[in-house]
């Protein structure tokens, strides 16, 4: 399934969660959040994004000042779980820290809002060609 390396980079980063993850973890583990399950620190692809519903698709990402300087390798990163059908929510670490009653209801709409339709919307019948 995973090789070495990414197994230990993971246990590493759950170890190193940032006050931030921590806070949000404690909301979104055991179903607590609208009784959907959540993985932390889990891998999809070559990366290890912070949270994730596999039900619905949904990744969500905490992101500390770092992240301000290194735009380009984040879009990258949110364009390739687009197009393996993830949406992605992200947030600042002091949005999860100061306004978390925010976050949570953000990431619960998001939620019940379910996955991205899988393909372009069928067309009306007067729109169809014969």
């Amino acid at each position: 399934m995973w090789g070495k390396k990414m197994r230990h980079i993971v246990r590493k980063l759950r170890k190193n969660m940032t006050d931030a993850e921590q806070l949000l973890w404690r909301h979104l583990r055991d179903r607590q959040l609208g009784g959907y399950k959540f993985r932390r620190q889990h891998p999809i692809g070559t990366f290890v994004v912070d949270f994730v519903c596999l039900e619905k698709k949904l990744v969500i990402e905490v992101d500390g000042g770092q992240h301000a300087k290194q735009l380009e390798p984040d879009v990258k990163r949110s364009d390739y779980l687009k197009e393996k059908g993830y949406r992605v929510l992200r947030f600042w670490n002091n949005e999860v820290l100061q306004e978390s009653e925010s976050a949570l209801s953000v990431i619960l709409s998001s939620l019940n809002e379910g996955p991205p339709h899988p393909g372009p919307l069928p067309q009306k019948r007067e729109e169809r060609e014969i």
